[in-house]
């Protein structure tokens, strides 16, 4: 019993119940351990019907026999079969105890199959110590602020507490990259401060920590769907997917860039002040276009992204802004002094515009209706010269008009001829272009009919690595968590200890049957034995009674034999009916000694010393009550 009694302390333990370490059986649980380990047992298996249990004992002895009878009502709802009541917890004994503990130890909930293939992970392992954390913190009692002590001020007052505020963070890159400058690197690893440096309040590093963290996360997750939705459809591996994007994003910068240029250079402002948006321009088309012999456009404006400072572009912006704003500072009276005589320019200048303006506007209907006028006189002259031309060769041919004919005649059929030999020719080369159409045809289904092949088996070994991925780093996570449960486990108790000693129990149990079957077997055959020697002395004693009672009749002296052969033959009954009684009486003396040792397993006498406390603390309570209610009906 000791093994089972280590296993179910190890059960109730692992299900929240608080034992302590020098209790080692069920027969050192006290009735404050059974009412904790069962309420524990109980809310584990069904939270929602346990939830009005409480796991400390009152003082009270009324609400004591209140709580066991719930408890045992509880046990039963479960399906518990043996008999159980409030004296199971009250006045326990070991036996019933021990069953009624396994009973619960097995219904408590195991992990289901999905949760043997889901492992828990550090957030479950994190979510599992903050809710302990949790848990015991709620289990203190509510201190006043004036009362509280130091822990107490750390665990109950509201001044550590702080808003979720996010800072930027600096964090350094993958130092085995290529494309890494090498003053960049010696910045990492020489300059950048630490994290926790970076911020002005200590507070706000965790928060900043998972504020990158999801943004990592969110740009991992958008490029996944981005290569899955359009990256796949393009049929391009993903380097040349991410190059032509940032060709992409280049060519807008520099539009951007050139318009921004136009734009400050058509409102008339100083070449001063758009000198530095001009060098920017300049140093951002010699950033791509350095090179471009030597690699791609990707390259190009992944060198400009990562190798233009973003400072240096800031202090460009800023020296263009300072600059502007010192030229109108400066031109301020200038331009006010200026303001005049050019308002009274532009009026005039807009005066002779708008002449102008009217002036191109006549010309203009002018020049049109002339060039309709010259088109439908051109298009006459074209149908006159063409009937000309007919009329003149018509009568260059009426004076040799039958040989004319006949020429015409020999012109049209020589025309007609080559025109159906074009047209056998044509026939058979259509046939030839047909055919090979239809086999390129064939050939460009067969090839799109196979690229979408590749295309599914492409996506769907995409998937399976995701799949396998996935697996692998949920095994992974699995691993961890069952080695850090193993290496939380007592070091002390091994599973091969368990299995050892499992195995000796079954070998145990193997001798033991064994030689109940050999007894068996040898009762068996001295019962055979017994029966037949039974069976013999009554057969002797027969032919003995005979035999004896033939000279009986004749010989006094043998007269005297019979008689005392009779005497001899119920003496021996009478010995083999006492042997049969005896061994009746020893094994009643043996169950006897068991059921004694049983009632004193079930601590009969202490749980009676108990009542006769519990019937005298009742007693005590009941006279107090009519005290109190003889008092409350005097006043």
């Amino acid at each position: 019993m000791e093994e089972v009694d280590r296993i179910l302390i190890h059960s109730l333990r692992t299900s929240g119940t608080e034992i302590p370490e020098d209790v080692q059986s069920v027969r050192q649980f006290t009735t404050e351990i059974i009412v904790e380990a069962v309420v524990t047992c109980l809310r584990v298996i069904n939270p929602s019907v346990s939830s009005n249990l409480s796991h400390v004992l009152p003082p009270g002895m009324s609400a004591r026999f209140r709580i066991g009878t719930s408890l045992a009502q509880a046990c039963q709802d479960l399906g518990y079969s043996g008999e159980v009541g409030y004296q199971t917890f009250l006045y326990s004994n070991e036996p019933d105890i021990r069953a009624l503990l396994i009973f619960l130890a097995e219904k408590l909930p195991r992990h289901s199959q999905e949760d043997d293939h889901q492992p828990a992970g550090k957030s479950t392992v994190l979510q599992r110590e903050i809710a302990s954390k949790i848990k015991q913190q709620l289990s203190l009692p509510w201190i006043p602020p004036m009362c509280r002590t130091a822990a107490a001020q750390r665990s109950q007052s509201m001044c550590l507490l702080h808003r979720f505020q996010a800072q930027p963070l600096s964090l350094a890159g993958d130092h085995s990259a290529k494309s890494v400058p090498p003053e960049r690197k010696e910045y990492w690893e020489k300059h950048l401060p630490l994290v926790n440096m970076q911020l002005p309040h200590s507070y706000s590093l965790v928060a900043s920590l998972l504020e990158r963290n999801v943004s990592e996360v969110s740009a991992v997750q958008e490029w996944e769907a981005e290569w899955k939705s359009q990256g796949l459809a393009s049929r391009l591996s993903a380097e040349e997917y991410r190059s032509r994007k940032r060709q992409r994003l280049q060519k807008r910068i520099q539009d951007q860039l050139r318009q921004c240029n136009q734009q400050l250079s058509e409102t008339n402002t100083p070449a001063s002040a758009t000198q530095d948006l001009a060098d920017m321009l300049k140093a951002f088309a010699a950033e791509g276009g350095a090179d471009q012999n030597k690699g791609s456009r990707f390259t190009h404006a992944q060198k400009f992204t990562h190798q233009q400072d973003p400072q240096v572009l800031n202090e460009q912006m800023q020296r263009a802004t300072e600059s502007l704003s010192r030229r109108d500072a400066q031109d301020a009276d200038a331009e006010q002094q200026e303001l005049t005589s050019l308002q009274q320019q532009i009026e005039s200048i807009e005066q002779e515009i708008q002449g102008l303006n009217e002036s191109a506007k006549l010309l203009r209907l002018t020049l049109t209706q002339v060039e309709e006028e010259r088109s439908k006189m051109q298009q006459c002259c074209e149908e006159k010269e063409g009937v000309v031309r007919v009329k003149k060769t018509a009568v260059e041919l009426l004076p040799d008009a039958d040989n004319n004919l006949a020429k015409l005649q020999t012109m049209v059929d020589s025309s007609t001829q080559r025109l159906v030999n074009l047209a056998g020719q044509w026939e058979s080369h259509r046939v030839r272009l047909v055919e090979e159409y239809r086999e390129l045809r064939r050939v460009h289904q067969e090839k799109e009919d196979e690229s979408s092949r590749w295309m599914k088996d492409v996506k769907d070994l995409y998937v399976k690595i995701r799949a396998a991925a996935d697996e692998a780093k949920r095994k992974e996570e699995l691993y961890k968590q069952l080695v850090s449960e193993y290496e939380s486990l007592p070091q002390e108790v091994s599973r091969a200890a368990y299995t050892q000693r499992i195995l000796e129990i079954v070998s145990n149990i193997k001798k033991q049957k064994e030689e109940i079957t050999k007894i068996l077997s040898d009762t068996k055959d001295l019962q055979k034995e017994i029966n037949s020697l039974t069976g013999k002395v009554d057969r002797t004693f027969v032919v003995t009674d005979e035999l004896v009672f033939k000279d009986a009749k004749k010989d006094e002296p043998v007269r005297k034999a019979y008689k005392y052969l009779a005497a001899l033959h119920e003496n021996c009954g009478q010995l083999i009916q006492t042997i049969e009684d005896t061994g009746t009486i020893l094994r009643e003396v043996r169950d006897l000694e068991e059921q004694i040792e049983t009632e004193t397993v079930k601590k009969t006498l202490s749980n009676l010393q108990k009542i006769l406390e519990d019937y005298k603390a009742i007693k005590q309570e009941n006279a107090l009550l009519l005290g109190r209610v003889r008092e409350a009906e005097s006043a």
